[in-house]
């Protein structure tokens, strides 16, 4: 057999099996390919909070968070805890079937519908009113500055919200008990759908607790959103690291059986230089 062979150890070796060489004939060790090789321009940022039950803001009426230690290093040689949660705890990221009995569940999305290329839009300067929706106009305005959103993007809302994160003023709530968060207004996500901004697949991302503005407790944003492969990205962090344009997402977490969607990481790939 002609070639060569790359085994890998504690450092790559290259094994001649060319035609003419010795069989086993040791060439000089070959690296590893490091991060830097494999991303090349790109570099990587956490967008997700730290899933904390001292800590996590949790949307009114979701499971209690709770972590309970049922083995130690000490008494039974490995560490583990039994997690009870939601799934959508924390940062998260919500399937079809969140709000569409007839839409696709966690377990039934494709790959792809987890890895997007995103837009950042920054309402940091309007949601200061915490009831404001981004209108269609905002979209374009921004459009006007940053070029046309790519189709089947994820549209993620930076609206400061994260700092709020682990206080009561995250969830805002008013002396009737409803939130009272920054969203989209669903004229802005039905004129995102029908230009193909949002396709098939896509999604809106946010730092609250979702793409609704709190206040609508019909959830038509999310209605409309999740149907076909569309997603939603919620309770964001870190988003001052996100460039408007020429980022990608990546979105992980547990895949469940007719899941609604999962605790998530979510990382954010983008340019060095952007």
């Amino acid at each position: 057999m002609c070639g060569s062979l790359y085994v890998t150890h504690s450092i790559h070796y290259r094994v001649s099996l060319r035609c003419g060489t010795r069989a086993g004939e040791i060439f000089p060790p070959v690296p590893a390919p490091t991060l830097v090789d494999v991303l090349g321009d790109y570099r990587v940022v956490n967008l997700a909070h730290v899933n904390d039950p001292a800590r996590t803001s949790l949307y009114p009426g979701d499971p209690e968070f709770t972590a309970t230690t049922v083995a130690t290093v000490t008494e039974d040689g490995y560490h583990l805890r039994l997690l009870h949660q939601g799934e959508h705890t924390g940062t998260h990221w919500g399937a079809p079937s969140h709000f569409n009995a007839d839409q696709p569940g966690a377990d039934e999305l494709d790959t792809a519908d987890l890895f997007l290329p995103a837009v950042k839009v920054d309402v940091r300067d309007r949601a200061v009113d915490p009831d404001y929706a981004v209108t269609v106009d905002d979209l374009r305005a921004w459009e006007a500055v940053h070029g046309e959103i790519p189709p089947e993007s994820a549209v993620v809302l930076h609206t400061g919200w994260e700092d709020r994160w682990g206080t009561p003023a995250f969830a805002n709530l008013d002396a009737d008990g409803r939130l009272h968060q920054p969203g989209f207004s669903l004229a802005a996500v039905e004129w995102l759908v029908a230009t193909g901004r949002l396709g098939r697949r896509g999604a809106l991302g946010t730092d609250t607790f979702g793409p609704d503005v709190g206040v609508d407790g019909s959830f038509a944003v999310s209605k409309l959103l999740y149907r076909e492969h569309r997603i939603s990205l919620e309770v964001l962090a870190n988003l001052a690291e996100l460039p408007p344009t020429g980022a990608w997402v990546l979105v992980g977490g547990t895949v469940n059986r007719g899941g609604s969607g999962s605790p998530a990481s979510v990382y954010a790939l983008m340019p060095k230089d952007g």
